[in-house]
């Protein structure tokens, strides 16, 4: 009986695909068919650099100068006497540890009880749609609108809410701003950015896998169990990003501080300093310098949220 014999063909060795060569500049910045794509772009970039780029510049420049209005003659350049005064002067340090207490406080609350609330949200219930509009909606108010509802309608210790509650139960009538001036403002940045950290986790629920939910209760996990050990790390991201976005904003946040204390009583945060500085000591030189401190803080956030953006869409696309 004749055998046959299978041979296996010989492996050839396969030429490593290289990426493609870059194009030198001088050829792309000639290319008439790129400047085809980027000629509509052109009037919005020279807005954005004339609207945004340029006082920011300017403010750079500033910054490095001692220029106070009340002493119009006393003017000089190339000093980093500024930057030193933000970090040395007391009242100033002060309002840069309040900033960053402040969003510290209100991102790690926000995100807690917007991690609950999108939890009850997640469930099947009658009106579900209508409360997840009412969950929405302190998000949607104009910021300095609602920093007087708290300091009128809830705050107030003769017609507010709270001091109403309590004189139902015979407790005490204390004014809230002046006696826990920076516990009512982080109370109501918490009331303003938990609905905003809610829809992001609530989305990041919603991207939850049901095959493996499935699964799991199929091999009997409880609700903690697959919480913990599904959930949870699913929502690692989502906090990341929530985090991250609420801190932008917190750190530049200015109407409620201006609105309801007005930076007395130990909370000016940096935002409001910039503004006390540049308005009332008509110091342009530190009050520049302080404002380029926190567009230095934002960036460094923002770096953050754009590389967990990007890698939250990475793996998506996996």
């Amino acid at each position: 009986m004749a055998t046959t014999t299978i041979v296996a063909p010989e492996t050839v060795d396969q030429p490593s695909k290289k990426a493609p060569k870059k194009a030198p500049f001088k050829d792309r910045w000639l290319n008439k068919y790129g400047w085809m794509r980027r000629a509509p772009l052109l009037p919005a970039l020279v807005f954005v650099i004339i609207m945004t780029q340029l006082p920011f510049v300017a403010t750079l420049i500033i910054s490095f100068m001692h220029w106070n209005a009340n002493y119009p003659t006393d003017t000089s350049f190339g000093t980093l006497d500024n930057f030193v005064t933000v970090f040395t002067d007391p009242a100033l340090r002060s309002s840069v540890l309040f900033t960053i207490l402040l969003t510290v406080t209100v991102v790690l609350v926000s995100l807690f009880l917007g991690l609950c609330i999108s939890l009850l949200l997640n469930r099947n219930f009658f009106g579900r749609g209508a409360v997840r509009t009412m969950m929405i909606a302190p998000f949607l108010i104009v910021p300095v609108a609602a920093a007087l509802l708290w300091k009128h309608a809830i705050y107030n210790p003769v017609y507010g809410l709270w001091n109403g509650l309590l004189t139902l139960v015979g407790g005490p009538q204390p004014d809230w701003i002046t006696e826990f001036p920076r516990l009512a403002v982080e109370i109501e940045l918490i009331w303003q950015w938990t609905p905003f950290m809610t829809l992001i986790l609530l989305a990041g629920l919603q991207s939850r896998p049901g095959d493996i939910l499935e699964a799991a209760a199929v091999d009997g996990a409880n609700s903690w169990q697959t919480f913990a050990n599904i959930t949870m790390p699913h929502m690692r991201r989502y906090l990341e990003l929530g985090g991250l976005l609420g801190s932008i904003y917190i750190v530049q946040q200015f109407d409620t501080v201006f609105t309801m204390t007005a930076g007395s009583l130990g909370t000016a945060n940096l935002p409001y300093t910039v503004y006390q500085t540049l308005y009332s000591a008509q110091d342009y030189g530190l009050a520049s310098a302080q404002g380029v401190i926190v567009v230095i803080g934002s960036i460094i956030i923002a770096t953050f949220a754009l590389r967990t953006v990007s890698s939250l869409f990475q793996e998506e696309t996996r």
